[in-house]
């Protein structure tokens, strides 16, 4: 069944694809990608996350990949050319904890065993979650783990806490069940997840042309997601592997802006600190990250 929605998902075939969009298969944040109308010369193809999307850009396999601003961040490194044209989706993340581990408070997760993927978003989260109680990273145990496998660690007690994106943390919620305690706050961090895209690719006429077209119909499947959300969830989930009802029991977590938002610029320069810790680096300007010259003509 799984592989037969993959092949359902490119939109023409390699050979005839003037664009080729790799996308993270496995979270509701790529909605407006996988709810567009399909459109030939659009090749999109499904990734188990937003690092593998953003590999494929830099090995120059597609011409354009979704993920959070960290990874746009911490891929720029290796590929000054990365733009980020439109933002899909702005996601809250949680911290699920265990009561059991006496855990009530952030300032409970001292010592404790706590999970998140590193060099993600999932690790810059808990990182700002942990400063708000004024701990710092090496205050926890922290335990490097995918967002599949925390549920199962978490109802285990081979960890205490997981910080991370959905459906993840509702599957940890559900899986500790009155054992659980949650930790949200999205003034301290709400994802951006975007499409990014090349300086290589916008100076090719064609494929200028062809994100441009797509760009307007994740702008109109948006606006249906925006107006339909009960439909929208139900069209999406196989796309995802993840049930309806797991779906629209997080749906509250997310919104579908399709835009650029005038607080983005600082977003990425907070999020740039972490990465250049991460990158043992000095944090670098980014006004050349963002461009916005693709959804404006997408809007004319």
């Amino acid at each position: 069944m799984r592989t037969t929605l993959i092949v359902c998902l490119t939109f023409a075939a390699a050979a005839s694809a003037q664009i080729k969009i790799a996308v993270n298969a496995t979270t509701i944040e790529s909605a407006p990608i996988f709810l567009a109308e399909r459109m030939p010369g659009v090749q999109i193809v499904p990734v188990p996350n937003g690092r593998a999307a953003m590999a494929q850009l830099l090995n120059g396999s597609v011409d354009a990949a979704t993920g959070s601003e960290t990874q746009a961040l911490i891929n720029s490194t290796a590929e000054p050319g990365i733009r980020i044209v439109l933002t899909l989706a702005e996601a809250r993340y949680r911290i699920i904890a265990r009561r059991s581990a006496g855990i009530r408070r952030i300032e409970d997760l001292r010592g404790k065993k706590v999970a998140a993927t590193i060099n993600t978003s999932s690790q810059y989260f808990m990182r700002e979650m942990l400063r708000t109680a004024g701990l710092r990273e090496s205050d926890v145990r922290f335990v490097n783990l995918e967002g599949p496998d925390m549920p199962g660690s978490l109802k285990r007690g081979d960890v205490d806490a997981v910080a991370i994106w959905e459906p993840h943390a509702q599957n940890s919620l559900e899986a500790l069940g009155t054992d659980a305690v949650v930790f949200q706050n999205s003034s301290v961090y709400k994802e951006r997840f975007n499409l990014n895209t090349t300086t290589k690719a916008l100076s090719d006429p064609d494929k200028r042309r062809a994100l441009v077209n797509f760009i307007r119909a994740a702008l109109r499947a948006s606006e249906r997601i925006r107006r339909e959300p009960g439909q929208a969830r139900v069209s999406l989930a196989p796309f995802i592997g993840t049930q309806p009802g797991i779906i629209q029991r997080v749906w509250s977590q997310f919104h579908f802006p399709a835009n650029l938002s005038d607080d983005l610029p600082a977003v990425i320069g907070q999020v740039e600190v972490f990465v250049a810790a991460i990158q043992n680096r000095s944090p670098r300007p980014q006004t050349a990250l963002i461009d916005p010259s693709l959804l404006a003509e997408a809007r004319r």
